[in-house]
């Protein structure tokens, strides 16, 4: 039998990922210090085992806590005024540490340190610790390494080597959706380098005294962490009341086109940082939500639904909570534009002939995938969070919020969550095949492209969005509008 190819064994070795446990990677064996033990004992116990790193038991009226002291932990505590010799490592040491149960999937393990920034995991069986996961124990057991593409964008100091990182995310997704990996995780783990990405190429562009009294917002589906693939960009910035900075109509036009150079064409409705509409201060964008609001313009809806998934990615985030605190304000009471709102997730007409096409292979009349299946239930679920002050962004949370409090029943969320990954799960494949014929992804899929099985499933979820689309009219009494 010939040796698997070289171009293979990322898939292969990226097949593990998708069964693979915390237990099943290099867990290393918790070694203990007492938090009273001054830092050269504990220094020369590190030399002795050849170690970077040591667990710390600290007892106090409070029980018994476990901290971490790492090499890096030594070098901040040499700066200190305090000798070594003089100072316990209890004063020293990190205590808040990440947890995660030996049975996890590593996935989660790779989330959690791209999510918390950490290099280390404290790994439990129960209440056991069964010891330390560390990033590089982990790179080494998944050939697709997320952190590294996470170190990449935190290192880079250059706009140049933050598209490389960009280009890796790319990659990544490709990757993760041939080794099976569900889709609602890579959306996550995607949406958080994403993140990461936009924050720190606002650092690299803006000067500090900016970065710090601005906020800088992501939006659409990017603010919710579903945009997988680049399709576009949806991004704004809020300046502290008082706070002028002459030089940003070009920054924020730097900003934009350097987003572009990632791969994210810019938005066809202009939500970007380069239309000073999306660029104010607080002032500024309190009289614009109540424009959107209280105003006739029907593009106002849309403009609110996106800001409605504005997610703080850079800067002062308090400055968009005084913008949550006044949208609340001025929906008190205002239960026809809540109606207004609803109305939109059912703008797109439904294609009387939908449930033939997609028995007839022959047909080559394509479906939008967008309007026809996920925009409804997005959309739907994002009005009952305006209606109920559901706060999330991300479309499954939000429908775990309303299904908690009562706004929906428990089995429609499950219907609709298990038909919004569906779809965001159909609408990746056949973005990454349309990527890699040279086409522009997009939500058009002809019934004859897809499988028995895709058929199948796609009827049941665009029945469930019926369904739900029926109830919203219920709900908001859009008949009567």
């Amino acid at each position: 039998m010939s040796p698997p190819s070289r171009g293979s064994e990322p898939q292969r070795e990226m097949l593990s990922l998708v069964t693979a446990r915390v237990r099943d990677a290099y867990v290393r064996r918790p070694h203990y210090v007492d938090g009273a033990l001054d830092l050269v004992s504990v220094c020369r116990e590190l030399a002795q085992h050849g170690l970077t790193h040591t667990l710390v038991r600290d007892r106090g009226v409070d029980g018994e806590r476990i901290g971490i002291f790492t090499t890096t932990d030594l070098r901040d505590a040499l700066l200190r005024e305090r000798p070594p010799a003089e100072l316990p490592v209890r004063e020293a040491a990190r205590f808040e540490l990440i947890d995660i149960d030996a049975d996890a999937d590593l996935f989660e393990a790779l989330w959690l340190m791209v999510r918390h920034r950490v290099h280390r995991l404290l790994v439990r069986d129960g209440g056991e610790v069964l010891g330390v996961l560390g990033q590089l124990d982990l790179v080494s057991f998944v050939a697709n390494h997320s952190h590294i593409v996470a170190l990449q964008i935190d290192e880079a100091m250059s706009v140049e080597e933050l598209q490389a990182a960009a280009q890796r995310i790319d990659a990544m997704v490709g990757l993760l959706q041939e080794g099976g990996i569900k889709v609602e995780r890579v959306a996550r783990l995607v949406g958080e380098l994403n993140r990461r990405l936009f924050a720190r190429l606002w650092a690299l562009l803006a000067p500090a005294e900016l970065v710090a009294n601005a906020c800088l917002l992501v939006m659409g589906s990017e603010g919710r962490g579903e945009q997988i693939l680049k399709t576009d960009q949806d991004n704004a910035l809020v300046l502290r009341d008082g706070f002028e900075w002459p030089g940003l109509p070009a920054l924020a036009e730097r900003f934009n086109a350097a987003l572009v150079d990632f791969g994210w064409p810019p938005c066809p409705g202009g939500i970007m940082l380069s239309n000073p509409a999306w660029r104010g201060s607080v002032a500024q964008f309190r009289e614009t939500l109540r424009g959107w609001v209280q105003g006739a313009d029907a593009q106002g809806v849309m403009q609110l639904a996106i800001f409605f998934d504005a997610t703080a990615v850079a800067g002062d985030a308090t400055l968009l909570q005084a913008l949550r605190e006044q949208l609340d304000r001025l929906l008190t009471g205002s239960d026809a534009f809540f109606a207004r709102f609803a109305a939109a997730a059912d703008q797109f007409d439904e294609p009387t002939s939908w449930w033939l096409r997609l028995t007839a292979r022959a047909d080559e009349q394509p479906l939008d995938l967008k309007k026809l299946g996920s925009f409804p239930i997005v959309h739907g679920v994002r009005a009952l969070c305006l209606r109920h002050g559901v706060r999330e962004t991300g479309t499954a949370t939000r429908l775990a919020r309303l299904v908690e409090r009562g706004h929906l029943d428990v089995p429609l969320g499950a219907d609709l969550l298990e038909a919004l990954h569906y779809l965001m799960g159909l609408k990746l494949r056949h973005q990454l095949r349309q990527r890699a014929a040279g086409e522009v992804p997009g939500n058009l899929v002809r019934p004859s492209d897809l499988s028995t099985m895709d058929r199948d499933q796609l009827k049941d979820a665009l029945a469930i969005v019926k369904r739900f689309r029926l109830q919203l009219r219920l709900r908001f009494r859009l008949d009567n509008l």
